[in-house]
């Protein structure tokens, strides 16, 4: 027997109230996109579940992609057969029959989501379960570590068979959250940083800081193709190529050596948060991780985030390197960022950056120079790229597994 419907159940979403709807529709036209280059099938959502109808489509292909979409706590190929027993009783038995190999074992968990169906829990395994076991010889009962784990679900409107529970992404639908602005280096974290505040359902758009010539073009190919990979969540992301150049040539002539790692990312904040203004976003996220380099102790963090009130999201902020680059790994972003084209904090660092600098010390060097007409000047030169994939939604599962 073929599956004809694929079930999505909603994880965090069913968490929400009032609101729930709306996040479910976000969800649904998460599906809906994913699933373009599929013209027969059919989306169906409800308060507590949401159906993918195959209508002859390619399940496997179509599970593939639902894997990748955030938003979904796990689904199951199933089928869906009317509310009588016997029914119940000759679908599940084809379709066991249709997958079971010699030796295998088996089995039936129920639930009774519609508690006037006429069987109960334990009447739905004992039925069913006897049914089985009559009709398929060789078959034997394993409760603890079964092949194979005949769910049976009775609801209001119908039943719905499967044996397989596929985990999905998790987190929140896309774009449920709000927009924020991502400072995307070319380096490890930032990619990462990215990745997880889309999974928490942000919108987000991308700024780079590049300081040709200091900076190649190579570099600035590398940073596009690292939002490829973000924009292979839906379709595609906004990217924002700031001229960096003259600002950091300023700093480094007028503010001493050990400082100007955070000027310069105070500089860069406040660029973002005027792009952010513009684009109306609601945040900054970063790839900062606590203690990693001399930018980002707390000392550094508090200095540097003097120049804006705009919330700035932190992903990293608890992880170990090595955990930031098995996510990387796992999302494909590492050989990108590995390839040795550096970018403008990595050309431009001093030699013993400040690691605990003091705001007064910052206000007085900074002093001296118009920041104010620079910054200007930069968002006016801004270059935007919509970048664009191919392919939306070929994420790669294996990230699933570590959260």
């Amino acid at each position: 027997m073929k599956y004809d419907r694929i079930l999505i159940r909603y994880g965090e979403i069913s968490t929400k109230g009032r609101n729930r709807h709306k996040f479910v529709e976000k969800l649904r036209r998460s599906v809906v996109n994913a699933l373009t280059s599929f013209p027969s099938i059919k989306v169906e959502a409800s308060r507590d579940r949401m159906y993918v109808i195959l209508n002859g489509e390619d399940g496997k292909e179509i599970i593939e992609k639902l894997k990748g979409i955030f938003g979904i706590q796990s689904f199951s190929p199933a089928i869906k057969v009317e509310r009588d027993v016997e029914n119940i009783k000759q679908a599940t038995l084809e379709l066991i029959s249709s997958i079971y190999r010699v030796g295998q074992t088996f089995k039936v968990t129920p639930k009774r989501s519609d508690k006037t169906f006429e069987l109960d829990t334990d009447g739905i395994n004992r039925v069913i379960g006897t049914h089985l076991l009559k009709n398929i010889p060789g078959l034997k009962v394993n409760v603890k570590e079964p092949d194979i784990n005949v769910r049976i679900e009775v609801r209001q409107e119908a039943v719905y068979l499967s044996c397989e529970t596929i985990q999905g992404a998790g987190g929140l639908p896309v774009k449920s959250a709000g927009k924020a602005m991502l400072m995307l280096s070319g380096g490890i974290d930032s990619p990462v940083a990215g990745y997880l505040s889309m999974k928490r359902g942000l919108e987000l758009e991308a700024v780079h800081f590049f300081s040709p010539p200091y900076t190649s073009e190579r570099s600035k190919e590398k940073v596009i193709d690292l939002t490829k990979k973000l924009a292979e969540i839906y379709g595609s992301l906004t990217l924002h190529i700031v001229p960096f150049t003259e600002i950091q040539q300023v700093i480094k002539e007028q503010v001493p050596e050990n400082y100007t790692m955070t000027t310069m990312r105070r500089m860069m904040l406040r660029i973002t948060d005027e792009i952010r203004k513009q684009r109306e976003g609601l945040a900054i996220i970063t790839g900062e991780s606590l203690g990693q380099v001399a930018s980002q102790t707390l000392e550094s963090m508090f200095a540097i985030n003097e120049v804006t009130n705009t919330p700035i999201l932190r992903p990293l902020i608890s992880m170990d390197k090595t955990d930031i680059i098995k996510i990387a790994q796992e999302i494909d972003t590492l050989e990108i960022s590995n390839r040795p084209f550096e970018d403008c904090c990595t050309i431009f660092v001093p030699a013993s950056p400040k690691t605990k600098p003091r705001r007064e010390k910052v206000h007085r060097y900074e002093s001296f120079v118009d920041f104010e007409e620079l910054i200007k000047e930069a968002v006016q030169k801004i270059e935007t790229l919509n970048i664009t994939t191919d392919d939306a939604h070929d994420l790669h599962s294996e990230f699933n597994a570590l959260f």
